[in-house]
């Protein structure tokens, strides 16, 4: 391969595949590079739970609104997508619920409770909307409008979308370098090489690699989180529920995800058995009957978080080129859409809230670090 695009992508995540697709509308010259399989790293050990409302708990800010409107954008995309590439991305209804088992509890979801949209539910509401969630609980704070996906099934969509309409996707692609040439970009990848006027930076904790590259002293903490599945075949859980970092999300496929750990700075992505047996603990004091559940399968993933857990979203600070769209955190398979959609703008100089760049803009303000 030796190529000119409008923009190069590396990063074949759920996150590198809708900028692929969001530009790709637009009739760019796409590629998309990545090291492995399409959604093979973070984004297949998602939960896929588009939590606008609980990742803010109760602070309606500037992310919260970016959120919402990711959110939002999921509505039209699960059919929209469909359409063109056949996938179902596993668009469900039905909720969070984030249950409270005593007074400090239900003080703890006082700010989420704050949200227009939130209300608490008593502990007989909660038994009759699920009854086979804990005896003991006090009650719930009730997240109607935060749905779940398939992750995996969205990235595909993404990327097959994508490629209809024009995109080229490389896998086993790794980039080993990028070069300044003229008014474009030299790319490097292990057996070939492609030149781009735009690059975008989308391959999640691995980005750091590319910061660095690129002159700029950016750090990535990988933040392990570990899951599994078990199969529920009486399908009697409808509603996502979530308790002390833990949560059981159903699936449209019989299946009940259950996560995640939280391990800083661990860079191994193999599962450990205490993590697994510290989901399941918690997963039966929520879900009584998830005991006797067979177990489907388990792995785990890579959160990429940044010094103050907001994304990365925007252009390198002195290289109007290089853009940068990682450090999603917890929340890559929500913010997926609205970053496609800011990275597109931003490449096509279209406007964007000024508060949104500000907000994600490389070269915000980090906090220094005193000496001992």
């Amino acid at each position: 391969m030796n190529q000119k695009f409008d923009v190069a992508i590396i990063g074949g995540g759920i996150i590198g595949c809708s900028i692929a697709y969001y530009l790709a509308k637009e009739k760019m010259n796409v590629a998309l590079f990545e090291g492995n399989q399409i959604g093979s790293k973070s984004t297949s050990a998602a939960g896929g739970m588009l939590g606008a409302h609980s990742e803010c708990d109760g602070d309606i800010d500037v992310f919260f609104h970016f959120a919402r409107s990711s959110q939002n954008a999921y509505f039209q995309l699960k059919d929209e997508l469909n359409h063109m590439s056949g996938f179902n991305i596993g668009y469900r209804k039905g909720g969070i619920l984030k249950l409270a088992y005593n007074e400090p509890d239900a003080f703890g979801l006082r700010s989420i409770l704050s949200q227009p949209t939130v209300k608490w539910l008593d502990k007989e509401a909660v038994w009759e909307m699920e009854p086979d969630v804990s005896s003991n609980l006090l009650g719930a704070a009730y997240i109607e409008e935060d749905v779940n996906v398939m992750p995996n099934a969205v990235c595909q969509a993404f990327a097959k979308s994508a490629q209809i309409l024009g995109a080229s996707l490389f896998e086993f692609s790794p980039v080993l370098d990028i070069q300044k040439k003229d008014h474009s970009f030299l790319i490097q990848t292990a057996t070939s090489h492609a030149e781009a006027r735009h690059v975008v930076v989308a391959s999640g904790v691995w980005s750091t690699k590319f910061f660095k590259q690129l002159g700029l002293d950016h750090q990535l903490t990988p933040v392990k989180g570990e899951c599994l599945s078990v199969i529920d075949e009486k399908a009697t859980l409808k509603h996502t529920i979530f308790y002390d970092h833990c949560y059981i999300v159903p699936r449209n496929n019989g299946r009940l995800v259950i996560g995640a750990t939280m391990i800083t700075n661990d860079w191994n992505e193999r599962v450990s058995l205490n993590g697994i047996e510290t989901i399941i603990a918690k997963a039966k004091t929520m879900l009584p009957t998830v005991a006797d559940m067979k177990m489907d399968s388990f792995w785990a993933g890579l959160r990429p978080q940044t010094f103050d857990q907001k994304p990365f979203i925007g252009h390198h600070p002195e290289e109007e080129g290089i853009l940068f769209a990682t450090g999603h955190y917890r929340n890559g398979i929500l913010l997926a859409p609205a970053t496609g959609q800011m990275i597109r703008d931003l490449i096509l100089k279209r406007q964007i809230k000024s508060e949104w760049v500000e907000a994600f803009k490389i070269d915000r303000h980090q906090p220094l670090l005193l000496s001992r």
